[in-house]
């Protein structure tokens, strides 16, 4: 648990009201708590409030006057700050002058004097923190790993001086930190996503782009559009250092502004970071970092390891033995031949394309609450589908998609009726030409309609993929 004790000093003796009793939300209690807060809590949930009060907060309704006097308001990431429409918690934070900040902020203001490492980006996050802490850790350091993926941040355990913060950062996250800005901040990629959160893309965009302000090092894409934009800007602002990659380009070719990173088609990972370009190890030697996607996230991970002080060779001894990311496709079970594979984390449709491109011959398990957009942009991946199983709200949506693409579907309405049907489908059809098939869970959808987290949806068709008679 993180020392807060520098934090609560500054708030003078005034309240902490922490909003939304999740797990960062708990944690936030706990460890101010410990370091001697005054903490007010609320959530809609009985049972959190229950939860709140054993770990030392008092109970108050910010509707209610509950946040008069509070020095600030820790709001839990998934409550809307900004659009649809704010919080009526943030307006009642707003009438009481207090400040409204998140967990990453708390961590920062903590005083921790380690070095930082953020991720962002639209998809991959996970991926790329993961494969950095995996690559430090091989290599004998000792990062710490939290944030948005795993254990929340004032949960973590403190690094030792000289190793570092490695943490998945949200676009909510970003919009709770008016101060925090990782000493490394990296950017992967940009694509429609929650818009509704953000009122539109280029909103979406500049909670990302918030990321690079002030001082540091931005590692940066430069295959699309956005990234290029905050690139440019970054550059112009001359207060970061900066190390660019792309798996599209050659950049041996060009001559880069700053340090730079690439992936070759063949899977060469080319560092232009020293004096002069060198060939430094070969993806097609990782089993887990397969496809672009991969190769974006080992291109953005190889540069962080090397501005943290490892060798190419370490790093390309941890790209070898990288495992993967739970519920990234991950293959839980292979029954005659056929593939199941659990891609539950695919909540939009960019990330779902990743995982369509790898496979042939696909019986695809899609749905759930969907997301602005829907599935435009898989037009081009149909011809890898031989049937959809659609579930969730995003049913009639998605079927209706499916038909005007002449992708054969079923509406299998629960995960469990979805697992049923494309393991049949796929067993009885195995011998079709293009391979033997993959039951793929790759829903292009957020979980909320039919389970808490993408992780419990995974989970559960990791599950049902091993209650399955071969």
């Amino acid at each position: 648990m993180i020392d807060c004790k520098k934090f609560v000093e500054t708030l003078e003796g005034k309240p902490v009201f922490v909003f939304g009793l999740g797990a960062s939300g708990l944690s936030v209690i706990r460890a101010l708590h410990k370091a001697g807060a005054k903490i007010a809590a609320w959530d809609d949930d009985v049972g959190r409030r229950a939860q709140a009060e054993k770990e030392g907060a008092s109970l108050a309704d910010p509707e209610q006057g509950g946040l008069e006097g509070a020095a600030c308001l820790v709001l839990a990431p998934g409550v809307p700050l900004h659009y649809p429409e704010p919080h009526p918690v943030v307006h009642a934070a707003r009438r009481a002058g207090a400040e409204i900040i998140g967990d990453l902020e708390i961590l920062h203001r903590a005083g921790h004097g380690r070095k930082t490492v953020g991720i962002t980006g639209t998809n991959g996050k996970s991926t790329t923190a993961s494969l950095i802490a995996h690559i430090l850790k091989q290599a004998g350091r000792k990062p710490v790993l939290g944030g948005n993926i795993g254990v929340p941040a004032l949960n973590l355990e403190m690094p030792a001086k000289d190793d570092v913060f490695v943490l998945e950062i949200s676009s909510f996250q970003m919009d709770l930190c008016p101060n925090f800005r990782p000493d490394i901040a990296v950017l992967l990629n940009i694509t429609p996503d929650h818009i509704d959160r953000h009122g539109s893309f280029e909103g979406y965009a500049a909670a990302k782009a918030r990321m690079f302000e002030g001082p540091g090092t931005a590692v940066i894409s430069v295959d699309d559009k956005s990234c290029r934009a905050i690139l440019k800007d970054i550059s112009r602002g001359g207060e970061r250092d900066i190390v660019t990659f792309s798996v599209d380009k050659d950049l041996r070719g060009e001559v880069p502004e700053s340090l730079a990173v690439c992936i070759l088609e063949d899977g060469a990972v080319i560092d232009m970071m020293g004096d002069t370009p060198v060939e430094a190890g070969n993806l097609n030697q990782a089993k887990a970092l397969q496809g672009r996607h991969n190769a974006q996230n080992a291109a953005a991970s190889y540069a962080v390891c090397r501005l943290l002080g490892l060798t190419p060779e370490e790093i390309a001894e941890g790209f070898k033995t990288y495992p993967g990311l739970a519920h990234r496709q991950l293959c839980v079970r292979v029954i005659n031949g056929v593939s199941y594979v659990n891609d539950s984390k695919a909540t939009n449709a960019q990330a779902t394309a990743t995982a369509l491109a790898c496979f042939q011959n696909i019986y695809w398990v899609l749905g759930g609450r969907p997301k602005a957009g829907g599935l435009a942009g898989l037009e081009a991946l149909t011809e890898r589908v031989r049937h959809a199983f659609v579930i969730g709200e995003a049913e009639d949506e998605f079927s209706a998609w499916l038909e005007r693409h002449g992708v054969p579907h079923s509406r299998s309405h629960t995960l469990e009726m979805a697992v049923a049907e494309a393991h049949s489908a796929a067993q009885q059809e195995r011998g079709q030409p293009g391979g033997a098939g993959v039951v793929l869970l790759s829903p292009a959808c957020a979980s909320f309609d039919q389970f808490t987290s993408f992780e419990a949806r995974g989970d559960a068709f990791a599950k049902l993929v091993g209650a399955l008679e071969a």
